[in-house]
């Protein structure tokens, strides 16, 4: 549940993430407007919203990549702005649009990636062959990155987010272009990490995967979180595709005009 700053006792330690009042404008648009969220320990967390609702502003706000307007983010007792190279040793992530080093090969990109992060080359050597495999990338680990699908590449960048064991994973649609059976996989990942104590914050359109997945979900719109809290509690009666259309104040269409489509 959402939880407001200004408590006389620190509420973030028992948080993996906290987001107190986070607000971005862009010009005159106001992209994100004093969102609060709090991510337990252990919580497979879901953030949903329609298209530039404000949520990949927000989660780069929350991992440093985007310096907020005001507010404040914690990475679980460290301020992501005032001691950020701690803060973000603790996080792995999976941005949107992810820009990748092209002309490296599979294998270099994550030696590298694991190398910046302080691994040793035999760790680094080590981790990289385990992602390689698990996320069915061996074949390509010589190839450059370049030449990677649109899931592979997905693929890659997720396990750079998660070669230095963090205790946190904000990903940006980690599903997205990615194969059946690679995007079992990677549940499976992502659900053992939380088992294990992690947290993981997933951006999603896809409401039935949020509503499997995940045990915490917030909606956001227009800058705003409309709801937060437990999926059950957040969906209510019925699912969370039509909850979160209720929410957001959404109209489905389709039922009138394009004439000329079914003529």
């Amino acid at each position: 549940m959402s939880r407001r700053a200004g408590a006389t006792d620190p509420w973030w330690m028992d948080a993996a993430l906290t987001i107190a009042g986070l607000s971005k404008r862009f010009g005159p648009t106001v992209a994100v407007h004093d969102v609060h969220l709090t991510v337990a320990r252990g919580s497979f967390f879901g953030l949903v919203g329609p298209n530039g609702a404000g949520k990949t502003t927000a989660l780069s706000m929350a991992v440093g990549l985007v310096r907020p307007d005001a507010g404040a983010v914690r990475i679980f007792d460290h301020d992501v702005w005032a001691d950020p190279v701690r803060a973000k040793e603790l996080v792995g992530v999976l941005p949107d649009g992810l820009s990748l080093p092209e002309r490296l090969t599979g294998r270099e990109l994550l030696t590298y990636s694991a190398r910046l992060r302080g691994l040793d080359r035999a760790t680094a050597a080590e981790r990289a062959s385990e992602l390689l495999a698990v996320l069915a990338l061996t074949d390509a680990e010589h190839t450059v990155v370049i030449d990677y699908s649109a899931g592979m590449r997905k693929k890659i960048g997720l396990a750079a987010a998660l070669l230095h064991a963090p205790k946190l994973l904000v990903l940006d649609e980690p599903f997205e272009a990615v194969d059946p059976v690679s995007a079992s996989t990677i549940r499976t990942i992502l659900q053992r990490f939380v088992a294990a104590g992690g947290a993981v914050v997933l951006s999603s359109h896809v409401m039935a995967l949020v509503e499997k997945l995940c045990d915490h979900v917030a909606v956001i719109a227009r800058g705003q979180v409309v709801a937060s809290g437990r999926v059950d509690e957040v969906r209510g009666a019925g699912n969370l595709e039509d909850a979160f259309v209720s929410l957001v104040g959404g109209q489905v269409g389709g039922e009138e005009g394009l004439s000329w489509l079914t003529s």
